[in-house]
């Protein structure tokens, strides 16, 4: 079975690695050592852990009020401004995300490059790889 670091586990969690460590002294989820003493999470805790904790809204940030459950809270790192479209990239953690939208709605937001914003994904296809 696969193990995560408690960085890796706070990457998926979409936690800071200090918040992961917290819940493991806590208790709130099962860590053990490995032979050089990193302290790891087992796959199927995590997953476990993951699940409840959405459920619980138990994440650092508040949530907006919306229907697309897929979010991603990242940077911008650049945007191109058309006559009537724009192109606005955001690096959010590991994952560059690319969105096509208006120039006007760039503008309403007031999108600038260093900003904090989050992309939201809604989808009818979900495709799963294995790492």
């Amino acid at each position: 079975m696969q193990s995560y670091t408690i960085g890796q586990a706070a990457r998926l969690l979409g936690v800071s690695p200090d918040t992961a460590r917290r819940w493991a002294d806590a208790g709130r989820v099962a860590t053990h050592r490995d032979e050089n003493g990193r302290r790891l999470v087992d796959g199927r805790d995590l997953a476990a852990f993951s699940v409840e904790l959405a459920g619980t809204g138990g994440g650092e940030e508040d949530s907006s009020y919306t229907s697309v459950r897929n979010a991603f809270p990242g940077i911008v790192t650049a945007i191109k401004l058309g006559d009537v479209a724009a192109q606005v990239e955001i690096q959010a953690g590991p994952h560059r995300l690319v969105s096509l939208l208006t120039r006007e709605a760039v503008e309403e937001l007031g999108l600038e490059v260093g900003m904090e914003a989050t992309a939201r994904v809604k989808s009818t296809n979900v495709h799963i790889d294995r790492t």
